[in-house]
Formats: C-alpha cells, structure tokens, sequence
C-alpha cells in the first residue's frame, strides 16, 4: 500500500516509475479498482483540496518509485509556476473530462463494450507492439477489468471468453494479448 482511502491528505505523489491501481471501498466491502496510474503520473493531488482526507487506496503493481511532495510545497509551486499550474489544471481537467465521457457512456453501451475500450486504453499506455500483436503487460485480474470497465465480472467472464474465441484476444494468468487489434476496435466502436 502506498496510501489508504481516509488518511490524512498531507501529500501528493509524483509516480518516476512503476505502477499503481487506484482503489475504493463499497459501503458493503467490496474492493472497486477505479483506475491505473503510472510513471508520470500525479496522484493524491485533490484531496489536499477537497476534504484533507485520501479519497482512494493506491496499491503498487510490482516497484513503483514515487516522488512525494508535501502538500502545502506543492501548492506553493504551482501558485509560483504559472506553467506548472497550467499543466496541472489540464491533467485535472483531462481527467474529469474522462470520468464524465464513462459516465455519460453506461446508459448507452454494453459491459463487452466497455471492457474493449478499457483493453485499447491499457494496450495503449502499457502495451508492448510485437509484430500486429499488442501485449498488456499489467497484472490485473478478471475482477480488476470488470471494475475498471463498470461491468459485471460474468459479463468480462463471457466476453474474454467469446473474444480468445474468435482470435481476438490471447490470454494466460493475469496476462492478456490483443491478436487482432481492428476487431477490438470495432467491438469498442473506434473507426479503424
């Protein structure tokens, strides 16, 4: 764990290299894994705003080395940067126009649809290219991609299922590779 939903928010992390799932829990338990960040990435930066408490759990996939700055630092340097403070607000911004687009998409897709974009999402910030075959080199379990996708682990089941199927996905233990990278873009409705 690298940090726990509800702790105090008294720093923001600079992700140098690795990767983390961003985590929350239900009011019944279950675990929901919101989304994946890595190297690059800012994470821990709003709750220092909002309610002085961690919103998410971040868990480490494999070693994740992190620069952490102290909340109040970190303010100071972007009200100090003006293009610091522009890049931060278009990371925000970004990321809340991504939250909106998946929301306003449930109501009118499927979960295999979302799943595909998911998969695309992920073979392009962590996929490897090797020849027309598109490794996703992030461990993540069938559970993981129904929550990432907002779709029912049954249905993830039965699409993973129906894709290695028809030669478009190949699959081992937490371990996917999209063989025919156009049909999943046609199942997530991207024009090829």
């Amino acid at each position: 764990m690298i940090c726990v939903e509800g702790d105090p928010a008294t720093h923001v992390f600079v992700l140098v290299e690795g990767l983390a799932k961003i985590m929350s829990a239900t009011a019944d338990g279950h675990e929901l894994t919101l989304a994946l960040r890595g190297n690059g990435d800012l994470v821990g930066e709003l709750a220092g705003e909002t309610t002085g408490h961690r919103n998410a759990t971040m868990r480490a996939i494999g070693t994740v080395r992190a620069l952490i700055v102290p909340y109040d630092e970190f303010s100071s340097f972007l009200d100090a940067h003006p293009g610091a403070g522009k890049a931060y607000r278009h990371v925000v911004a970004r990321r809340w126009n991504d939250a909106d687009s998946k929301l306003r998409s449930h109501p009118v897709t499927n979960g295999a649809h979302r799943l595909a974009v998911v998969l695309l999402d992920l073979a392009t910030r962590y996929g490897s290219m090797a020849g027309q075959e598109v490794h996703i080199a992030v461990p993540l379990s069938q559970e993981e991609l129904a929550s990432l996708a907002g779709a029912s682990r049954a249905t993830v089941t039965r699409a993973l299922s129906n894709w290695r199927r028809r030669g478009i996905i190949r699959t081992g233990q937490r371990d996917l590779t999209i063989t025919a990278l156009d049909d999943l873009r046609k199942i997530a409705g991207h024009q090829t």
